[in-house]
């Protein structure tokens, strides 16, 4: 969706659906059960909760744009940072719990960022202008930040000696929870004030039409809270579909970490791709690498406290094959991004590894 222009109806029509939606089955007290009629409501919920989504997305963007940096892409950040909390939450706290859904999540944001969609939006980029520039100094930037952020969180629970197994104890999922957020904060001000001309193509240009109007701005915010609310509220439904259609396949538990992952980075992606063919690189690259940085820099400390508050546990540690492929897709983005100039065979590399991924999710 375009931030100016006229609203687009989807952007206050999926919120009024998921509202009265939540309504419906709060009165009829609904309880999701596997049947033509089950999956119908499923089909409909998941139709509702990703428009939803993408008009949260749409009116934070159109306030982000009015309140300027760095508030602006807080407000963004937070904003898909609470419809990933409360998805996750929701699964981890659900009749089967799910202690591992915040590292399937995480990781699968990670594989299907730096993997799928950068892979994709330089693979179409490529083959309409063979090749594309990107700041180099910003991608090490980016790389850096997601290094440390991914070791700490999905890796070093794993050789820690306090607890046994890929746990964090208490006080070291405490300490961690802070030095992520720390670490994200000090990144985000570095993107946004300090060293903004490392993340824009061209350090002259700021928007690409005119400013909303204060009339759209206030509509825009209510709605945003709206959408927000409706996908909080939607979330126990969403995760009992989960639950059922993971049950009907036969699907291993790192499905429902895939599922969550696809929702919320379903509107970033779309955007990103429609970036790379304008030929701007460099805004596909931000929004994705600026995705998997926040899910990590927010989610998992939000998630460490709600585990913590209700007294489950939380697994963080990766498996022997997922660290084998976090490592081999770190390694790859730095090859590939550290050079400042992208090409369809980039493109094809990372697509390859994302489809490696995929098919050890259900093939193990």
């Amino acid at each position: 969706m375009s931030t100016h222009g006229p609203m687009p109806r989807s952007s206050w029509v999926f919120p009024l659906l998921s509202v009265l939606l939540f309504v419906g089955v709060t009165a009829l007290h609904y309880t999701f059960v596997p049947s033509v009629f089950g999956w119908l409501f499923a089909a409909a919920l998941l139709v509702i909760l990703f428009g939803t989504v993408f008009a949260a997305v749409h009116h934070a963007e159109v306030v982000a744009e009015r309140i300027g940096e760095p508030f602006g892409t807080l407000l963004l950040t937070l904003s898909v940072t609470i419809i990933e909390v409360a998805l996750i939450a929701t699964i981890m706290l659900g009749e089967k719990a799910v202690t591992t859904l915040a590292r399937d999540t995480v990781f699968a944001v990670v594989m299907i960022v730096c993997n799928g969609l950068v892979g994709l939006c330089i693979l179409v980029g490529g083959l309409r202008y063979r090749e594309q520039d990107i700041q180099a100094s910003g991608s090490s930037l980016y790389l850096s930040v997601l290094l440390v952020l991914a070791t700490i969180t999905l890796i070093m629970p794993n050789y820690t000696l306090t607890t046994p197994g890929p746990i964090y104890s208490a006080g070291q999922l405490g300490f961690v929870s802070v030095a992520t957020i720390l670490l994200y904060g000090v990144f985000l001000y570095t993107q946004t004030v300090r060293h903004r001309d490392y993340f824009v193509a061209d350090a002259n240009v700021d928007h690409d039409g005119p400013q909303a109007s204060n009339k759209t701005i206030m509509l825009s915010t209510a709605l945003l809270l709206i959408s927000l609310l409706a996908v909080v509220l939607l979330a126990k439904k969403f995760s009992q579909v989960v639950d059922a259609s993971a049950a009907q396949i036969g699907a291993p538990p790192a499905f429902a970490g895939i599922l969550v992952a696809l929702l919320i980075l379903m509107p970033e992606g779309v955007a990103a791709i429609a970036a790379a063919r304008r030929n701007n690189l460099q805004k596909s690259i931000n929004l994705a690498l600026g995705s998997s940085i926040a899910t990590i820099g927010l989610t998992v400390p939000a998630v460490a406290i709600a585990a913590y508050e209700l007294d489950r546990q939380l697994v963080l540690g990766l498996p022997p094959q997922e660290m084998v492929l976090l490592a081999l897709t770190l390694l790859l983005a730095m090859l590939t991004l550290g050079s400042g100039r992208t090409n369809i065979l980039f493109g094809l590399v990372h697509l390859v590894v994302f489809a490696i991924f995929m098919f050890l999710v259900f093939v193990p």
